[in-house]
């Protein structure tokens, strides 16, 4: 069996191309171009908590990046570099090669390069700090929503939250509609050129990690806004239908979509459409940003129906303390 040493040499180490020093030092060392701001992220998988123990550990090792790469796209940030901290109860031959396969083959599709990190014995939990560069301005941040802004939404949101549903046997999902939906949520595809691609267009962005309306209101908390949205421009696809009130409450406040949720002035609606068709990636307009104190007394986000009564919604959405 590897000892620590070993099993980073054997399974993380890679020589780096573009690092001045890479995994094997007390630090690894960055040239930062001139100019660019360095964006930097940090998210921790925990065993039961956001992942199941069974899962496949090449999938697992793909999420652990995914989830990452998703917060440089909320930013319109180029991913660079990552470091990676492993708790892992035991050495498993197997496991880890695995999920260092679906790590590297992620990480190469994105041009990120593993530089350090640690590994250490106790419960399975996946830690990983990402690095990308921002160009001087451009960065899309959650603070920057107007009132009188369209907001849009990348693909669909609900399915990875049916999936996770049906893994708690509290929802039975068709084999069909099963297989999309975990596919969902093992495999999560962070919008790394949709981000940037929206630089110097939309006004603000998130990604939808913890549930679309939960999310949303992080924009008009840190905006300062409050929003309205359209349950009929919302996306939903085939499973999220049947599911039925499963399935609204999924698209409205489940987790691990990892799509990008975005406010941009109206006058950029063309533009945006062909940045959708540039990246093959359907875009709905979905609502708009509106004054505070527009609906104040219903919390940050109202939900419309067709005729523009208000629906009543509970934000739901993932919080590791409620």
């Amino acid at each position: 069996m590897p000892g620590e040493f070993e099993l980073i040499a054997r399974y993380f180490t890679r020589a780096s191309r573009t690092a001045a020093l890479g995994v094997g030092d007390d630090c690894a060392l960055i040239r930062q171009p001139d100019g660019l701001a360095l964006a930097v992220t940090t998210d921790m998988l925990v065993e039961s908590v956001h992942f199941f123990p069974e899962v496949d550990p090449e999938s697992l090792g793909h999420k652990t990046l995914a989830v990452n790469l998703s917060d440089l796209a909320a930013m319109g940030a180029e991913p660079r570099w990552a470091t990676l901290a492993l708790s892992l109860p035991s050495i498993d031959d197997d496991w880890l090669a695995a999920f260092s396969r679906g790590l590297f083959a992620l990480a190469d599709q994105e041009g990120v390069e593993l530089i350090g990190g640690d590994t250490t014995r106790g419960p399975l939990t996946l830690c990983m700090t990402l690095l990308g560069l921002s160009p001087p301005g451009l960065a899309l941040r959650r603070d920057g929503a107007c009132p009188g802004d369209d907001l849009w939404v990348s693909g669909a949101t609900g399915e990875a939250a049916l999936a996770v549903a049906h893994r708690r046997g509290t929802l039975a999902l068709a084999p069909a509609d099963l297989a999309v939906c975990a596919r969902r949520l093992d495999w999560p595809q962070p919008r790394i050129a949709l981000g940037k691609a929206l630089r110097g267009v939309a006004s603000s962005a998130i990604d939808i990690s913890d549930g679309l309306v939960q999310d949303l209101g992080h924009i008009c908390e840190r905006s300062r806004v409050a929003a309205e949205l359209h349950w009929a421009s919302l996306p939903q696809t085939l499973a999220v239908r049947a599911a039925g009130d499963a399935g609204r409450a999924a698209l409205l406040g489940g987790g691990d979509d990892y799509e990008l949720l975005f406010a941009a002035a109206p006058d950029q609606r063309e533009r945006i459409e062909r940045i959708g068709l540039a990246c093959n990636m359907p875009l709905a307009r979905i609502g708009r940003i509106v004054p505070a104190a527009d609906v104040i007394e219903t919390g940050r986000v109202r939900l419309l129906d067709p005729d523009g009564a208000t629906i009543d919604i509970a934000s739901g959405g993932f919080d590791h303390f409620e």
